[in-house]
């Protein structure tokens, strides 16, 4: 049996209504008021408080529970905590994925004069982290950690910039977000390149055959997002399987979404039109003639919006609002003790990435927004001044997730311990050095320093 005209379109129009009905909200939610951010923060404090209470054995039993995925000749046996960071994150970082494209295609690094500030400020800032990093561990047992200092936790640093500046000018927020977006993109680099041990080039082979796949797919037209589901749960078997990072099938997906509409906005009048016309003639509804004509103009309006802003619309609240939380409640569990806390403060690895995200990340901020502005490269956007470009570099100090994510590729046992101490105090202090710039910032009417 055929599916009526109306129907049809309908259904395509309104097959992601939950998605579109809550992602409004939440992305408006996430970005004004900082609750993604908030909620990363309760679930990594409920993971310590957790991880120190006369239950941490459960703690570690439920993370360290081994669940086996099974489907024909794959057989991959994982613990608990690592199919949050090696599966949900996919998810992560495919979002990462779906940002930085947008931006790159329509937002803040879509011009080169656009791009420069928050490029120069972004390498300024991982340069400068990681070579503190590795003023602390040059020659020593562990220089490999340099990764885990560069990165900066997107969600918790908007939603402390929510919380501790009040009012910020939309630059501002533009500025921090496109300063951690080039941060996100040399990470999934550094991760990609630098935290592969071996690689099964079988299985590279098969994730390099779905890659083809999508292409294929997109140019046959295929638009079913079914089909994309199932070649990237494909890919991403084939890339956890391969030694790569799985989470490098999300970043993959994310790069090979259009983002493109398939109707350009400026035909939509026209197109609509003519639609409008044939409902308009007719004048009622129960004609199939007007009843075809709705259903074309749900689909026209529906495709307006591209692949990529529909997926990331849909993705984000729940990136935000389970994956994040889960990775912190999952790898946010470590043991505070007088006995942790000496082995921290004398252990290099905890000191670089302790100053590394918390002098060097706003030094190396700083240092590259005054060089871009100085060699004319770049100007600072209109009613941000330098106090405030000084706020977002301490906050970008922030590296939580991420910085957490490559120290479990980097190290196990007592080093990572001590590497998520030092990413912890890096955290705590960073925020609370923002409310004091902001603050101070908001006293100081005079804390605009000439470019020159």
């Amino acid at each position: 049996m055929s599916i009526p005209p109306r129907t049809a379109g309908n259904l395509y129009a309104r097959s992601t209504l939950f998605g579109r009905a809550i992602s409004a909200p939440a992305q408006q939610f996430i970005h004004t008021e900082g609750a993604s951010g908030r909620l990363l923060l309760i679930a990594a404090v409920i993971a310590l408080v957790w991880a120190n209470s006369p239950w941490s054995e459960v703690y570690e039993r439920i993370w360290g529970h081994e669940v086996t995925l099974n489907i024909g000749f794959i057989n991959v046996q994982e613990d608990l905590r690592h199919w949050v960071n090696d599966g949900l994150m996919a998810i992560f970082f495919f979002l990462i994925t779906l940002e930085v494209k947008r931006e790159v295609t329509r937002g803040e690094l879509s011009s080169r004069r656009k791009a420069a500030l928050p490029l120069a400020a972004a390498f300024g800032g991982m340069f400068v982290s990681a070579g503190i990093y590795l003023l602390f561990n040059f020659g020593g047992e562990h220089p490999n950690g340099w990764g885990i200092p560069i990165a900066t936790d997107t969600a918790f640093a908007l939603g402390a910039l929510a919380l501790t500046a009040r009012g910020a000018p939309t630059a501002l927020i533009a500025l921090l977000l496109g300063t951690a977006v080039v941060d996100d993109v040399f990470a999934m680099l550094v991760i990609a390149i630098f935290y592969t041990e071996s690689l099964d080039m079988t299985a590279t082979a098969v994730a390099g055959g779905m890659f083809g796949a999508v292409l294929v797919a997109q140019w046959l037209g295929i638009r079913a997002m079914s089909a994309y589901l199932i070649i990237g749960f494909a890919m991403w078997l084939a890339v956890l399987t391969s030694g790569v990072h799985a989470t490098i099938a999300g970043v993959l997906m994310g790069f090979l979404t259009p983002a493109r509409p398939h109707v350009d906005m400026r035909h939509l009048p026209e197109r609509a039109r003519a639609l409008l016309d044939v409902i308009e003639r007719v004048g009622d509804d129960r004609d199939p003639e007007a009843d075809r004509a709705l259903g074309e103009l749900e689909a026209l309006v529906y495709d307006t919006e591209s692949p990529l802003e529909r997926l990331e619309h849909q993705i984000h609240p729940w990136s935000g609002f389970v994956v994040l939380p889960l990775f912190a409640l999952a790898n946010a569990g470590i043991a505070l003790n007088m006995d942790a806390f000496g082995d921290a403060l004398g252990s290099t690895v905890a000191l670089g990435i302790f100053f590394g995200l918390w002098i060097g990340k706003p030094l190396g901020i700083v240092l590259g927004a005054w060089l871009a502005v100085r060699l004319g490269w770049a100007a600072l956007p209109d009613a941000v001044n330098w106090n405030q470009i000084i706020g977002i570099g301490v906050l970008s100090g922030i590296g939580f997730s991420v910085s957490i994510f490559i120290t479990d590729l980097a190290f196990d046992g007592a080093v990572a311990e001590e590497a998520k101490l030092g990413i912890l105090a890096a955290t705590t202090l960073s925020a609370l050095t923002g409310v004091v710039v902001f603050r101070w910032g908001r006293r100081d009417g005079s804390s605009e320093v000439a470019a020159t």
